[in-house]
């Protein structure tokens, strides 16, 4: 009997151990904060939907941890502070957009929306780890617009029927880092009238065009693997100071990078350009270099009707266009796909490389670059193209218009 006392002694305090060592848990878990300054810090699971746990965060900030599972909204989701962190669980959490008249997935801006004061903007802003879907019927994925300082990383951004992610006029330092940006409608990435913007590290496929960036400045566009896009890859227009560099552009139906509507101050440097419908046009470029990029192949248009291919085929990968001028052409390789040993890795039907073709343009320096296997190094197109200086270029089974 006294053993048996014992042994129920024990078992008690062990409970009463258990039961105190829960409760110390759940009060360090507690929301109420103990450090002084520390902001709120929501998980989304203990709200009755994601929309609840936005409007909950406090004026001056905080977290909203939206957990696994996947969560289908019929309307967009807004949030209207500043000082933010959204964070999800990576693809398992899941913001499904099923709204179909337009409408964006989740909205960033301020309350006052456009009329918002110069002051009153919404600042740092971080989007992190979830993956945002939509249908060819709803809208944009993520639109920020005047939002200063955002910050996109580890997000999935795919099949909506607008953009994938737009920054609106999002001027100071918008930065979108390692997304998978995929099979939208319209542009993967849009930055109009944004300022110091970083894109980086990110994978675009299957949109519209990858990347339009219109009057905006200082865009640096660096290590983004972009491939099959049924437009153009990078669109650049009326922005100036900027750098596109280090990005692998592939299978792109239109061109790989344009730059158009009075650019200037822009280095394109360091690209992989591959077996796109174009390479790079500047169609209304000034002060620009292009330089240390490769140029392997173009992609054969498509077959008529009768299976013929069309009579002119348009190999240029580097076009430079009447309204440009000032151009720095230096240490690129146009190619084929040649391995070595009288032998080249494409089909004979595979075979399309390019040079460059200068139209109308002036004030053209083309020096240290390789030509091998080209239809033609460079050709020359009306109107008439005017001092342009080219030099010291390795011509190898390519004819041109201009010899040194």
């Amino acid at each position: 009997m006294v053993r048996a006392a014992v042994l129920l002694s024990l078992a008690f305090m062990g409970m009463a151990w258990i039961t105190t060592a829960q409760e110390t848990r759940q009060a360090s878990t507690s929301p109420v904060a103990l450090l002084p300054g520390a902001r709120a810090e929501l998980d989304a699971a203990q709200f009755p939907s994601l929309q609840a746990a936005f409007d909950a965060l406090p004026l001056e900030g905080g977290v909203v941890r939206v957990p696994p599972g996947t969560f289908e909204i019929s309307q967009p989701l807004v949030l209207s502070r500043g000082d933010v962190l959204v964070q999800g669980s990576g693809t398992a959490t899941h913001i499904k957009n099923m709204n179909t008249e337009g409408q964006p997935a989740l909205i960033v801006q301020h309350p006052d929306g456009e009329k918002v004061k110069a002051a009153d903007r919404l600042w740092r802003v971080m989007l992190s780890n979830f993956r945002i879907t939509g249908h060819e019927k709803s809208g944009h994925g993520i639109e920020a617009i005047l939002v200063n300082e955002i910050f996109i990383q580890g997000v999935t951004v795919s099949y909506h029927g607008g953009d994938g992610i737009k920054l609106d006029r999002c001027y100071e330092d918008p930065r979108v880092n390692d997304c998978l940006i995929t099979y939208n409608k319209a542009t993967g990435l849009s930055v109009p009238g944004c300022h110091d913007i970083v894109v980086s590290g990110n994978h675009f496929e299957e949109n519209r065009d990858a990347v339009r960036c219109f009057d905006a400045f200082n865009l640096c566009l660096t290590g983004n693997c972009i491939d099959d896009h049924l437009g153009d890859g990078v669109v650049i227009e009326n922005t100036y100071g900027s750098v596109v560099s280090g990005n692998m552009i592939e299978e792109c139906d239109g061109r790989a990078i344009v730059l158009a509507r009075d650019c200037y101050g822009i280095t394109l440097s360091s690209n992989v350009i591959a077996h796109n419908g174009g390479g790079v046009d500047l169609v209304d470029a000034h002060g620009c270099t292009v330089s240390a990029n490769t140029f392997p192949l173009l992609k054969l248009p498509p077959k008529a009707k009768d299976g013929s291919q069309p009579p002119l085929l348009e190999t240029r990968c580097l076009h430079i266009g009447q309204d440009s001028s000032r151009i720095t052409v230096s240490g690129n390789t146009f190619c084929d796909s040649y391995i070595g040993e009288g032998t080249v890795r494409r089909k004979i039907d595979d075979q399309l490389a390019g040079g460059i073709v200068l139209e109308g343009t002036r004030y053209v320096s083309i020096t240290g670059n390789t030509f091998s296997s080209v239809p033609k190094a460079v050709e020359l197109r009306e109107p008439a193209s005017e001092n342009i200086l080219f030099s010291t270029n390795l011509m190898i089974d390519a004819p041109s218009d201009l010899l040194p």
